[in-house]
């Protein structure tokens, strides 16, 4: 599992990814030769389930696989986790009580509460002592920042100790904010830099999803380290719709 996707986060390195929502293993295994450094699972929004989940983690090693899990819930963290995930995005956070669960749901005791199972993350027993040995260090946990309600708390969510990156959702976060899709409103705008100055207060990466390098190349000048670019069929789309235009159809 160790692939030092959470230690180049604590370290403050760049890593750009993109969006997985497609239940091809071979899509997944060629955007991550593209070379990506991390790849997004989307278990929230996509109709994926933790079956393909695992196929597609399969798919992009040694390329690190993040799933985004579809709640709060400590069930969806632990299926996540044990299907082989090097770590998990946890969407609308709105507290640090919210993000102290999650990082306890992340960790084996006598750091957390984490469930032990065997699974493909343990090598189905095979390195099961291995696993449990490295997990708590290997693990990231990303707290997904979407909300007024947690722009609100950000500070306090920053501050609990084991959370390793807020990761701002513009979108969500503009609907929350009464202007959905103004992802550039100074409303957003000013919220995503407070989200922005208190990882940098905390110490902890910051991330940001853009559609495209237009979007979030103005953030990654602003410091935001972790960045999500694209959707794989949105790209698929993209790439046929130029085609099509460049021969006259």
């Amino acid at each position: 599992m160790n692939n030092g996707f959470r230690q180049k986060l604590s370290n403050g390195e760049r890593l750009i990814g993109t969006i997985v929502t497609l239940e091809s293993p071979a899509a997944a295994e060629r955007l991550a030769a593209s070379g990506f450094d991390w790849l997004f699972i989307d278990g929230e929004h996509a109709p994926l389930n933790f079956a393909q989940i695992q196929a597609l983690l399969q798919a992009i090693r040694p390329c690190p696989g993040i799933v985004r899990v579809p709640a709060v819930e400590e069930v969806w963290i632990k299926k996540a986790l044990d299907v082989g995930a090097d770590g998990v995005i946890v969407p609308q956070v709105r507290s640090p009580e919210q993000a102290e669960r999650i990082v306890d749901w992340c960790r084996y005791p006598p750091a957390g509460a984490r469930g032990v199972g065997v699974a493909r993350a343990q090598g189905y027993g095979a390195r099961f002592n291995e696993y449990l040995l490295r997990a708590n260090e290997d693990i990231a946990v990303i707290l997904q920042i979407e909300h007024v309600d947690a722009v609100a708390s950000v500070d306090g969510i920053a501050a609990v100790p084991g959370v390793d990156a807020l990761f701002v959702g513009p979108y969500d976060l503009s609907s929350s904010l009464g202007i959905p899709g103004q992802v550039t409103s100074p409303k957003v705008v000013e919220a995503i830099q407070r989200v922005a100055g208190a990882c940098r207060d905390h110490g902890i990466a910051s991330g940001f999803f853009g559609m495209d390098a237009d979007a979030v190349r103005p953030w990654m000048d602003r410091g935001f380290n972790l960045i999500a670019v694209g959707i794989d069929v949105v790209f698929m789309g993209t790439a046929a719709d130029a085609a099509l235009e460049a021969l006259g159809n």
